[in-house]
């Protein structure tokens, strides 16, 4: 797991990392350096080395760092050592991407299962992942162990959906619905929201107009 005392901005570098040696490995890749690094993910050399020292000595001074064994560090200081069980609620278009992408492109996770409120979803599978009803959650994140819960839900629904996620166990929480959930101060809330990326992206498609 991640030291706790890690700053976010740190951790939040660390799967860009991981990303970059996946594809260095698979390219045979044995060796690079803080400099190759920075070229690859547009972060300083200094930066890189600052963030990888912050949990311990991983490089050769003049050398660099081994691709494989940088990679199983990062992979333990996140925690993806082992993959992770989780969940997503709401089981729309999103949602279903979502369950998709993971089963198919996610090594490090494990879709246990998904929720809905909609009766008639209930019970269809994707891929190989069932949709339940909601009212199942808590039983299914103490059998599996679930970590984490992927929120698509609409936002009018979804503080009452946080509050079933919390009471189940769950406090790491990825939410995808256009609103500030309001958690304990205990609970991890990653907020994404579409609209606005997709909005200040705009900016730069009208910027020279």
């Amino acid at each position: 797991m991640v030291h706790k005392y890690a700053p976010k901005s740190v951790v939040r570098r660390l799967p860009v990392y991981l990303r970059i040696l996946d594809n260095l490995i698979l390219n045979d890749v044995e060796i690079i350096s803080s400099k190759e690094l920075s070229e690859e993910t547009g972060f300083s050399a200094e930066q890189i080395r600052k963030d990888l020292a912050f949990f311990g000595a991983f490089g050769t001074r003049g050398s660099g760092y081994n691709t494989i064994f940088l990679r199983e560090k990062i992979l333990k200081i996140i925690g993806l050592d082992e993959q992770t069980n989780i969940t997503v609620i709401g089981a729309g278009h999103l949602g279903i991407a979502l369950i998709r992408y993971n089963v198919q492109k996610n090594p490090y996770v494990n879709v246990v299962a998904a929720f809905d409120i909609d009766a008639s979803l209930v019970g269809q599978r994707i891929l190989d992942v069932e949709i339940n009803d909601i009212s199942k959650l808590k039983e299914t994140v103490k059998k599996y162990d679930v970590k984490v819960a992927i929120m698509t839900v609409p936002a009018e629904h979804a503080q009452s959906v946080v509050e079933k996620v919390i009471e189940s166990g769950i406090n790491v929480i990825f939410n995808f619905a256009p609103v500030k959930l309001r958690v304990p101060e205990n609970i991890h809330v990653h907020n994404v929201d579409l609209s606005i990326e997709l909005q200040s992206l705009i900016y730069y498609a009208t910027a020279n107009r």
